[in-house]
């Protein structure tokens, strides 16, 4: 059997889908799983085990193109992609986006059976008319790990674990410790790492809570911070950490995808909002708290027994004060020595 999962983006949501991959495998251990991906988030895939092919789009490229030479070139994109993923001569197509672009390349797949979610679940109600197995997931499946799993169901395949493989790099793994000994941080540190940037701006909490927050960590509790961050974000980083209490707060360098999972894993905790790094710390086993106002922590919220996430009360990421996030950081810090996690690659609940 030949099938193709469709998961183009975020971070966030490519990770999210990792244990349907899981699940395939384990439960159809002879089929051949594609996944077909934005080519910025297929380094969530790099050496997962489930998976024969990743098949890299560059759907975001293709829209912004204009002017004969880039439409040419787009054209010539598809008319590849289309011609490849028809000789792969797939039996299933799942569509775990739900939206009309993942829909049409479900379609192009040209599977007998093509799964998506029913119209009211799906985030562009169009992608039904792409697919011809519509999956209502059920209501005891409220996060989104639980509905992507749900959509298995019409192959007769139920998770009997839920695991999030990601990639270890050797080479990122020991540039971080490098780093880490740089800061003046030895291993027996409290490690929190502070994230404040997010995809979109209603999901990012105030800077200066940020600020806030670092300076209790390191004064009232004596944990290490190290503040992470992503394209256009090293402004807001630095302002977190400049000025504050020598040698227990620190700007993390740029780092790649490797570097960062590495980051996330040494940590005793992740601060974040809604967003890619923190469901990378999630899957890895890291204790996380998340910071919700406009998404549902219940849907979205860091997958995991041990995890806290922490919601606005009227959906504005400015509403949430910084007490409440100081001591669930606190409480979560307590539970990490009192029992720590020992999975740190992907873990397996």
């Amino acid at each position: 059997m030949n099938i193709a999962l469709v998961k183009l983006s975020s971070i966030g949501d490519v990770v999210h889908a990792l244990p349907v991959a899981a699940a395939l495998q384990a439960s159809l251990p002879q089929a051949r799983l594609i996944w077909v991906v934005e080519r910025r988030e297929a380094a969530v895939l790099h050496g997962n085990a489930a998976l024969s092919e990743i098949v890299p789009v560059d759907t975001r490229g293709w829209r912004r193109s204009r002017g004969p030479l880039a439409i040419a070139e787009t054209t010539g994109a598809l008319v590849a992609l289309g011609r490849h993923l028809r000789a792969a001569r797939f039996d299933v197509a799942i569509d775990l986006q739900g939206l009309v672009k993942s829909g049409v390349i479900t379609a192009a797949t040209r599977a007998p059976l093509r799964i998506g979610f029913a119209a009211a679940h799906c985030r562009e109600r169009l992608n039904t008319l792409f697919t011809n197995r519509r999956v209502t997931p059920p209501a005891a499946a409220r996060h989104i790990v639980d509905q992507y799993l749900s959509l298995m169901e019409p192959l007769g395949v139920r998770a009997r674990t839920v695991e999030f493989p990601l990639p270890t790099d050797g080479a990122a793994e020991a540039r971080v410790d490098v780093f880490l000994t740089g800061a003046g941080f030895e291993p027996r540190d409290r490690l929190v790492v502070l994230n404040p940037g997010a995809g979109r701006p209603d999901k990012r909490w105030p800077i200066p809570n940020f600020r806030r927050l670092a300076r209790r960590l390191v004064e009232e509790t004596g944990a290490a911070v190290v503040v992470i961050w992503g394209p256009n974000e090293l402004g807001d980083a630095r302002s977190i950490v400049e000025p504050g209490p020598a040698g227990r707060a620190a700007l993390a360098p740029p780092t790649n995808l490797d570097e960062l999972l590495a980051m996330l894993r040494r940590a005793s905790v992740v601060v974040a909002g809604d967003t890619g790094p923190l469901h990378l710390a999630a899957a890895l086993g890291t204790r996380c708290v998340g910071l919700f106002g406009p998404t549902s922590a219940a849907r979205t919220g860091p997958y995991g027994p041990d995890h806290r996430a922490l919601e606005s009360p009227d959906g504005a990421m400015a509403s949430l004060d910084v007490d409440p996030v100081f001591r669930a950081v606190v409480e979560t810090l307590a539970a990490d020595e009192a029992s720590p996690s020992v999975t740190r690659s992907g873990v397996v609940r």
